[in-house]
């Protein structure tokens, strides 16, 4: 039998930890925190920062996301420091039951959870019912997951690291571009271009190209505004090949997956462009696979803009994993 409530959530990435509370059954995820990952020695401390600033006592179960693999009991984040073992952290919260699955997986199990008010449309037709779900979505890093439904209605997510496949080429200006990241990085996956430091990344590219210097401390924000406010043209350029690029890997990945049911873009960069995300070239980049130009066009795709639904994921999964 699977222990109940209260249960503290979490969706753990590389620069914030958010924590939730759920009471029962009935409520949904409450009491949100944010608290930076910088802030915390371990993830344990950040917990017991977040049950100390609440107020509320010891739960009876912890379920989280994170931004790494979780292939067994121990566990190193990607792109932050945090490494530890389920079965202490459990035993150091004095819990029955501690859930870590990869923070896309939770993600995807909140997907039949969202409503016309957590999602924005990206155009596309009709999502065939029963069909597989893709997801992907830029942050600290790139996140990649699914989600399939088997025999009997039940839903089962994928936990996968598509986000750090080989990035290819669709033009002269991307080649480029690669061969300037690959000097730098070798191996130049997706994530190093659809993330938070992969928008600098493609800036320094093109700055490179174009013989312009690049601030050396440059952060995925301040970029971000540069672009919008239109003030640089190389930042307005950059926000494009993001664009395209993501609309590129999201047609791969629905082609890989089969997905008729929806492609969903999570994470925290998309929506932060607002109106400025050009939803056309998204759009045309995604269904420009040649013969199959048809299938991907049918295919609705949708940004999630609601708040934490990782936690939601969180919740779904101690009841179906």
């Amino acid at each position: 039998m699977k222990p109940g409530y209260p249960r503290l959530l979490g969706d753990i990435g590389g620069t914030n930890a958010r924590w939730a509370w759920q009471p029962d059954a009935a409520a949904p995820p409450q009491d949100v925190h944010v608290l930076p990952t910088a802030d915390d020695a371990t993830i344990g401390d950040s917990a017991r920062r977040y049950l100390a600033a609440t107020g509320h006592k010891r739960p009876a179960v912890v379920a989280f996301g994170i931004a790494t693999p979780v292939t067994g009991d121990q566990v190193r984040m990607t792109n932050h420091p945090w490494t530890f073992s389920i079965d202490a952290l459990a035993r150091e919260l004095g819990v029955a039951r501690c859930l870590v699955i990869n923070d896309f997986t939770a993600l995807a199990m909140s997907l039949s959870a969202l409503g016309a008010g957590d999602l924005r449309p990206l155009g596309g037709g009709v999502a065939v019912a029963g069909a597989p779900l893709a997801l992907l979505g830029p942050g600290t890093g790139l996140g990649v997951s699914g989600l399939l439904r088997a025999p009997g209605g039940a839903v089962v997510p994928i936990s996968g690291e598509g986000g750090h496949v080989s990035l290819a080429a669709t033009d002269g200006e991307e080649a480029a571009l690669l061969a300037v990241l690959r000097r730098r990085f070798g191996h130049v996956s997706a994530e190093r271009v659809l993330s938070g430091p992969g928008l600098v990344n493609l800036y320094h590219a093109l700055c490179e190209l174009h013989g312009r210097p690049a601030p050396a401390a440059l952060q995925p924000s301040a970029l971000s505004d540069a672009a919008l406010a239109g003030h640089d043209a190389l930042a307005v350029r950059t926000l494009a090949m993001f664009t395209g690029i993501l609309g590129d890997v999201a047609g791969n990945l629905a082609l890989t997956l089969g997905a008729r049911g929806g492609v969903y873009i999570g994470g925290g960069i998309v929506p932060r462009f607002g109106a400025a995300f050009d939803d056309a070239l998204f759009r045309r980049r995604f269904a420009d696979k040649g013969r199959f130009h048809g299938y991907l066009a049918a295919i609705p795709c949708w940004v999630i803009t609601a708040a934490a639904p990782a936690l939601i994921g969180a919740s779904r999964a101690l009841d179906a994993l």
